[in-house]
């Protein structure tokens, strides 16, 4: 997360500043926020410091997503005029974010909490470990 955050803002220092960089500043902004996204991710389904393998595979086809799809955007020529090619109706870099980074992680998130909603739930003994530690709080007020 750390890392993301610190590619964020060299991106928005470099605009800010001037530097001979700004011209990757729109990469820097992407890659990071790709890696934002992931790393909070990952915090979030995280169980007693680990993930599960599929949570892992699942973010990690995130961050191919969304950076490949900023990475597609980046890279196509800025030519596209009211008679370019469409993608469903939309400019092709336009598609691929609405599509690509917006929808089609909206997909794998889900259907990842479904397969492995059995194993990352609280178990009985979790429940019972968090209703002990409530009556111990309440015995202590």
């Amino acid at each position: 997360m750390w890392l993301s955050c610190l590619v964020i803002g060299a991106a928005y220092a470099s605009v800010i500043f001037a530097s001979e960089l700004n011209r990757l500043a729109p990469w820097g902004v992407a890659m990071g926020s790709a890696g934002a996204l992931c790393a909070m991710m990952a915090l979030g389904a995280s169980r007693r410091g680990r993930l599960h393998p599929l949570a892992a595979a699942a973010i990690l086809a995130t961050f191919i997503i969304v950076a490949g799809g900023f990475a597609f955007a980046l890279a196509r020529p800025a030519e596209e005029g009211a008679g370019g090619p469409l993608w469903l109706g939309l400019p092709v870099r336009t598609a691929v974010i609405v599509y690509g980074v917006g929808l089609l992680p909206l997909l794998v998130l889900p259907l990842t909490y479904a397969l492995t909603f059995d194993e990352q739930i609280l178990s009985d003994d979790d429940i019972e470990r968090v209703r002990q530690a409530a009556r111990a709080h309440a015995a202590s007020q």
